[in-house]
């Protein structure tokens, strides 16, 4: 297995290059800029993208995307509800004061349940909203790891103020569908250190 964590572009969000280094596959998790990082990072390990993954598509999440796909010509994978949000980069972009950016469509839309391959590793879909209508996380079955986004993160979890936020759903789905994985799952969240669901659980302020 290969995993590698980048802390990219100007919001500091997580990008994960997650890897079988047998089948030299992989599939790049949320590429918020800095893409040529990125593509530096996969060749050093002999990598073929396979499919670039979204959590979610803000823009923080989403800024190396472009540059990415046209690099490696990697199917782009999302929650449909993300749909408005590729659309809407260059707004996002304009509201930060930086440089409007096009996103590409995705090529296939993912929802709760559904798997993608990496060699002989399975990534599972966890519809997750709250932070975002489409808010997803992935599950490496079998091997105690979960990519989460802006959904939870050490002692905080996601905003839910920005447009198509719910607090209550998101509180609804950590408790429903990441807690129950496990004490002893570790959370790879899109912004900050990881954790532990076991951790969150008992210490995480919104979960007391």
């Amino acid at each position: 297995m290969i995993l590698e964590t980048l802390e990219v572009g100007p919001f500091m969000s997580n990008c994960y290059i997650f890897g079988d280094e047998e089948a030299k596959e992989a599939v790049v998790i949320d590429p918020g800029y800095e893409a040529d990082r990125i593509l530096m990072t996969l060749a050093k390990h002999g990598l073929k993208v396979k499919n670039i993954l979204l959590t979610h598509a803000h823009l923080d999440h989403t800024g190396g995307l472009k540059q990415l796909k046209d690099a490696t010509e990697a199917d782009i994978l999302i929650h449909k509800s993300e749909s408005i949000y590729l659309k809407s980069s260059p707004m996002q972009a304009l509201a930060f004061g930086m440089k409007p950016t096009i996103a590409p469509k995705a090529d296939r839309f993912i929802d709760e349940g559904d798997t993608i391959k990496v060699g002989q590793y399975v990534l599972r879909v966890l519809h997750t909203p709250g932070h975002s209508p489409g808010g997803i996380c992935l599950l490496v079955e079998g091997k105690g790891m979960v990519f989460v986004g802006d959904t939870l993160f050490a002692s905080s979890i996601g905003r839910t103020d920005l447009p198509g936020g719910d607090y209550e759903e998101l509180i609804e789905g950590v408790r429903s569908k990441l807690f129950p994985l496990g004490d002893e799952v570790v959370v790879y969240p899109g912004h900050g250190p990881p954790t532990t669901i076991g951790q969150e659980r008992r210490y995480n302020p919104f979960f007391g």
